[in-house]
C-alpha cells in the first residue's frame, strides 16, 4: 500500500539521498564542490532540524511497506527568506562559502522545491502521484496556490505539471538557469447571485 505523510526526523539520510539527485548542481553549489558524499551529508544535517527550508518539517515522504521511495519539499513562499537563513549560516560557517541565490519563490504561494524519487522507483508515476497529493492537500483543502519552477531545458517535466493543471505565469532566473514559473490555483468560491 502507498501512504503519502509527513515525514520524521530519523528519516533524514534516505531523504537527503532523494533530495540530492533533484537539485545536484545546486547541492554541489552550497559546499562548493563536487563531492556527492559531502552534499548529501550537509542536506542529511539540514533536513534533520527544525527551521530551515530543507527540515523535515516541510517534508512529505512516499513509502509502500514502510520503505520510503520519494520524497518532496513544499513550504510557505512568504517564510523563504526566514527558512534560508539558516542554511546559508551553514553554508558559511561549514564551506566559508557565500551562497545567496535569487529567491525562487515569493508571498502568495507554497512553494515545490524539489521531488525527489528513489531511481528504482523512477518510470512507476510516483512523481505524478505526489503532485497529485500535494494539489490536492494544497490546493483543494487548504485553498492556497501552489508553486514551483521548471527549466525551461526540461520540456517533458513542464508537460507533466501543464497536464496536472499547473499554468505558466512567467519566468525568473534561479541559479544562472532561466525557469519558468508554474502555478496552480484554487477554483474562486461560487457565489450565490440573489434573484431580484
Amino acid at each position: 500500500m502507498t501512504l503519502i505523510r509527513k515525514a520524521k526526523p530519523q528519516e533524514s539520510t534516505i531523504i537527503a539521498n532523494y533530495i540530492f539527485l533533484a537539485m545536484e548542481e545546486i547541492a554541489y553549489n552550497f559546499i562548493g564542490e563536487q563531492s556527492k558524499e559531502k552534499a548529501i551529508q550537509f542536506l542529511d544535517s539540514l533536513i534533520k532540524e527544525d527551521n530551515n527550508q530543507y527540515s523535515y518539517e516541510n517534508c512529505w515522504v512516499v513509502a509502500i511497506e514502510n520503505e520510503i521511495i520519494a520524497a518532496a519539499l513544499v513550504y510557505d513562499g512568504s517564510r523563504l527568506n526566514e527558512l534560508r537563513i539558516p542554511v546559508s549560516n551553514r553554508i558559511k560557517s561549514i564551506y566559508q562559502n557565500n551562497f545567496n541565490p535569487e529567491d525562487e519563490t515569493q508571498a502568495g504561494e507554497y512553494y515545490i522545491d524539489c521531488i525527489g524519487v528513489n531511481p528504482n522507483q523512477q518510470g512507476k508515476g510516483i512523481g505524478s502521484k505526489i503532485l497529485q497529493f500535494l494539489i490536492e492537500e494544497y490546493v483543494y483543502k487548504r485553498r492556497e496556490t501552489l508553486g514551483l519552477l521548471v527549466d525551461t531545458d526540461n520540456p517533458n517535466a513542464q508537460k507533466l505539471y501543464l497536464n496536472l493543471g499547473f499554468e505558466v505565469v512567467g519566468q525568473k532566473t534561479f541559479v544562472g538557469k532561466t525557469m519558468n514559473h508554474l502555478q496552480v490555483k484554487p477554483m474562486p468560491k461560487n457565489e450565490h447571485n440573489s434573484i431580484d
